[in-house]
């Protein structure tokens, strides 16, 4: 591993990603959810209204904090082109194939001449298990508190199922409180987390296919 990978890794905070949730280096949870948007402007007064209403019910109800975070993006259209292509040699018309040339260089011209962008939101829901204790012990209590490879890790699974737990409660609250004000909801799976910060970390390298294990 070369030195400039190790540098931009100390200030990742993430350490792992399993079972659908984001584990920090400092332990805490992260889930993330991705929630659909609402065009305000086309809603009638009553209707902006009792969205507004919802949404400030939906935040007084929170007793922790949460991350709103909107990603923007330039749109990808390669994998458009490509498709248009592929049906470009399908066809059997001269007339068809023609036409189907002139649209992809349309298509090209117009998003290079263009800045077309597309937005994403996203909620974060934490969760942070308090210290019960910090230090390092010494002397006798040092000796009668060690605790084997296979008691560490039991005790880390079962630590984990616990901080789970409550973030589980704290998403259902999150995701409750988004759909009675009218926006759709999307849990992030393991793979979407690991693409989502790929790609986050990654902007140039969007061509390259996440492989999963």
């Amino acid at each position: 591993m070369s030195p400039s990978t190790t540098s931009t890794q100390a200030f990742v905070p993430i350490q792992e990603v399993r079972d659908s949730v984001l584990v920090l280096k400092d332990g805490g949870l992260r889930a993330v959810v991705l929630a659909s948007s609402v065009n305000f402007s086309l809603k009638s007064e009553d209707e902006k209204q009792a969205i507004l209403l919802q949404f400030q019910d939906f935040l007084n109800s929170l007793d922790f904090s949460v991350q709103i975070v909107i990603q923007s993006r330039k749109l990808d259209i390669r994998p458009y082109i490509a498709l248009l292509e592929e049906q470009e040699k399908k066809q059997t018309n001269d007339l068809m194939k023609i036409q189907t040339q002139e649209y992809i260089q349309f298509i090209k011209s117009f998003t290079e001449s263009t800045n077309i962008m597309t937005k994403n939101f996203f909620i974060v829901v934490p969760y942070t298990p308090s210290a019960i204790s910090s230090g390092k012990s010494s002397g006798l209590g040092s000796f009668f508190n060690k605790k084997t490879a296979e008691e560490k890790t039991a005790h880390k699974e079962s630590s984990f199922a616990e901080n789970l737990t409550q973030l589980e409660q704290r998403l259902s609250v999150v995701e409750q409180g988004l759909v009675r004000t009218g926006i759709r909801v999307a849990r992030l799976g393991t793979e979407e987390l690991i693409e989502l910060f790929y790609k986050a970390f990654n902007p140039g390298d969007t061509e390259k296919p996440i492989k999963s294990n």
